[in-house]
């Protein structure tokens, strides 16, 4: 494909797209019907729908009946935690071998034109980003990732949640699986905002802030502290009436889901004439940027608190204004 049709690239051969970053026609009024149905493939497809049956495949073969989750035992705990090590790696390493291993697409529609690997730097434990990505996922973000849900599992067995049946209450249910992203999106954004914070920023958010030029293992190369803040998304199921299928699926939002903007591709090529959107750009412009974009776009709460940056030489003009007046 060429990816000129689409976006430019400068002197330094970083790519733009032409189009700048939109939010969702979710949120808006007056509303925008036609906008919205145009839309609402992209919410469900691809990802929350392969989330969504990630989820049930979990609650169907990898976690025991709720029953026996009423105490705790290596024999499941230990089990849910190989698999989500595993299934992490797997997803994982798809995007990285295709896109950073094989670079099969080269650097069309690549955002930044440099390899992380091919720039090594003493910001990174052995002065490599992926290296110390890697670990920083599988040494804090998988176990925080899976002792919390771990915790909530548990939680629904002994009866601290509300529990529904699915059958008897299959629409209550059915709401609940279609906010899931929406809840996801409301909370990463306030504790994104939360850690941008001077102190929290310094010892804490800064660590994922290392990888300006981010790539799949970025996703979730955190702070011990960001796992914890980022995952407890899947608590919001501990207080509304929920099921843990519908739990496990928050968690898969948002451990398997953080791939999206951190692919540092605009499009993925699967096809000589076919490529897929990850919807990456309005989380590389955080990246680049820092202070802007705290949200992916699904709520357009960066447009209501003016820090969106669509990508635009106005937006970049806006961002430069606010920062200069420390609003």
């Amino acid at each position: 494909m060429d990816d000129l049709e689409y976006g430019a690239r400068d002197e330094r051969g970083n790519w733009t797209p032409k189009q700048p970053a939109a939010t969702a026609p979710l949120f808006v009024f007056p509303p925008r019907p036609v906008q919205l149905l145009k839309w609402l493939p992209s919410y469900f497809l691809p990802y929350n729908v392969i989330f969504f049956v990630s989820a049930i495949l979990w609650w169907v073969w990898v976690v025991p009946p709720l029953e026996d989750m009423r105490s705790l035992s290596w024999n499941w705990t230990g089990r849910l935690f190989i698999i989500n090590v595993l299934a992490v790696l797997a997803w994982y390493f798809v995007f990285e071998l295709r896109l950073y291993i094989q670079r099969a697409q080269g650097t069309r529609f690549k955002y930044n034109s440099r390899f992380p690997s091919d720039t090594p730097s003493k910001r990174f434990w052995f002065e490599s980003q992926n290296t110390e990505n890697v670990l920083r996922t599988l040494l804090s973000g998988v176990p925080i990732w899976t002792l919390l849900q771990i915790l909530v599992l548990y939680g629904f067995a002994n009866g601290w949640g509300r529990l529904i049946d699915p059958g008897q209450n299959w629409l209550i249910f059915a709401c609940l699986c279609l906010i899931v992203p929406v809840i996801h999106e409301f909370h990463f954004y306030c504790i994104h905002r939360l850690i941008h914070t001077r102190f929290l920023y310094k010892w804490v958010h800064s660590v994922h802030h290392k990888s300006v030029n981010p790539s799949p293992w970025s996703s979730l190369a955190m702070h011990p502290v960001e796992h914890l803040l980022y995952f407890a998304t899947i608590f919001y199921h501990l207080i509304l009436p929920s099921h843990p299928l519908i739990a496990i699926y928050q968690l898969h939002v948002a451990g398997f889901g953080a791939i999206p903007g951190h692919v540092g591709f605009h499009r993925v090529e699967l096809g000589e004439n076919r490529s897929m959107d990850p919807h990456a750009y309005i989380h590389y412009l955080h990246h680049r940027f820092f202070e802007v974009n705290y949200g992916d776009g699904l709520i357009p709460l960066d447009k209501w608190f003016g820090t969106f940056h669509d990508g635009s030489k106005e937006a970049h003009s806006r961002m430069k204004e606010r920062l200069r007046n420390n609003i």
